[in-house]
């Protein structure tokens, strides 16, 4: 099975001119002026495939939306190339557009006077989905994201969290295999987070959507992911499970385990480490670079010893990525 989102090499360069302070700086910019080139993507590569959310992740300014804008054909790249369901999405712009739906968290698609309902039936003849098709899709997106109780409102009128469930709608409505999200629920709260999340999950789960998000909210992360793309001044320095990305950025777990017998002789197993012990209860922990997740090494430990309780500690993810962002940084 091909690749929904193929990247190869991709690269982006914007040209700016400096500009000198003072009148007579001014000037000699007018005259003579000096370009600097910034390398907003460099040479990245990476599959995306059918039916999978994968989280592009970086801090501000790693080209994390540079990228979304050249695979969705807004911005044509210096170098490489992409292909988005089959298509290269700057050349084929009309084809592209059919094919994807996107959503930027403070942009939208949606006309600011209208109605809700009136937007949807403007986007289903530009689309030019059969009205039965289109009637059907709102009833499921109603009764997944509650759309019908603000649909007959002025977009201008609708809170972020409404505005936003609407957009992931809009974008769907026209049925496309790859859906592009950058920062979707920024500014939103809780409720209508896990709202969107549980959404997500039935695209991806259920109707096999190719997802391609981008956020900060470690939390989205964890419970969508099961990839990630890390990226960091416009180059890839990661590409893997949320369990590598631990692994890799010196992650820590720790597994408190309750033996049946208290008795039991404990000894370490490959690549995890016993950290201590009380009695019946034993630490164990990560032990060299073929450490296993921690997942991995419960399960190891369960079918070796007879234990009555477990308990699990891990870093917070957070920390996990401020330290692949530091980390990345200084390469």
């Amino acid at each position: 099975m091909s690749a929904s989102i193929e990247v190869r090499g991709l690269s982006r360069t914007f040209h700016t001119t400096v500009r000198r302070p003072g009148f007579t700086g001014t000037l000699r910019s007018l005259v003579n002026p000096e370009r600097v080139a910034k390398h907003a993507v460099s040479d990245i590569t990476f599959d995306v495939s059918p039916g999978e959310l994968l989280a592009l992740l970086g801090p501000n300014g790693a080209g994390k939306s540079t990228t979304i804008k050249m695979l969705t054909g807004i911005l044509t790249p210096t170098s490489g190339e992409a292909r988005v369901a089959s298509v290269v999405p700057y050349q084929e712009r009309e084809r592209n557009a059919r094919n994807i739906g996107a959503v930027f968290g403070q942009r939208s698609q949606l006309w600011w006077d209208l109605p809700v309902r009136e937007s949807f039936s403007i986007l289903r003849d530009i689309y030019e989905v059969p009205k039965a098709e289109h009637a059907t899709r709102l009833k499921e997106f109603d009764d997944l994201l509650d759309l019908s109780s603000f649909w007959d409102t002025r977009v201008r009128h609708l809170s972020l969290g409404q505005r936003v469930r609407c957009d992931l709608a809009a974008a769907l409505l026209h049925d496309p295999p790859v859906v592009f999200l950058d920062e979707p629920t920024i500014g939103m709260d809780v409720v209508v987070k896990e709202q969107v999340r549980e959404f997500l999950r039935y695209q991806v789960e259920e109707r096999g959507r190719t997802v391609l998000l981008t956020t900060h909210d470690m939390t989205e992360v964890e419970r969508l992911a099961e990839r990630v793309v890390l990226i960091n001044h416009g180059r890839l320095v990661l590409d893997g499970s949320l369990d590598e990305i631990r692994r890799t950025f010196g992650s820590t777990w720790q597994i408190r385990a309750t033996f049946a017998d208290a008795h039991t002789e404990v000894a370490g197993l490959p690549g995890i480490a016993v950290l201590r012990q009380d009695g019946p209860q034993v630490v164990f922990g990560p032990e060299g670079p073929d450490a296993p997740s921690v997942h991995q090494a419960l399960k190891t430990v369960i079918e070796r010893y007879e234990v009555t309780g477990v308990a699990i500690d891990e870093a917070d993810l957070e920390d996990v990525m401020r330290a692949a962002y530091v980390q990345a940084g200084a390469a």
